[in-house]
């Protein structure tokens, strides 16, 4: 199963239908420009925190711009997840064309 990638307004639709928004960016990142109803758990915690994912949820990885999240998301593909999402632009992105409010930097 390969890794689907999203645009912003795509992610947004995800949750909307129940999806987990998983930021991947460091805590500093995510208090800085927070998403609102997203789990933050940095890239490097992912592989001893897969038992706090659902395995039957889908997911949308989200970083700054796109590439961590895209490298968590083929992980979580490999360890067997189905319902993966990569948001392309990150919360750039999100920040562009979903909610104004979330900082850029």
């Amino acid at each position: 199963m390969a890794v689907v990638s999203v645009s912003a307004q795509e992610a947004l639709a995800l949750q909307q239908a129940g999806a987990l928004i998983l930021d991947v960016r460091e805590p500093w990142e995510a208090h800085t420009a927070s998403i609102a109803g997203a789990l933050n758990i940095p890239m490097q915690q992912i592989p001893a925190s897969l038992n706090a994912l659902p395995e039957t949820q889908a997911i949308v990885c989200l970083c700054h711009h796109g590439i961590r999240s895209m490298h968590v998301a083929q992980f979580l593909v490999q360890q067997g997840f189905e319902s993966v999402y990569n948001l392309t632009g990150g919360s750039e992105a999100w920040s562009r064309t979903v909610d104004a409010s979330v900082a850029r930097y």
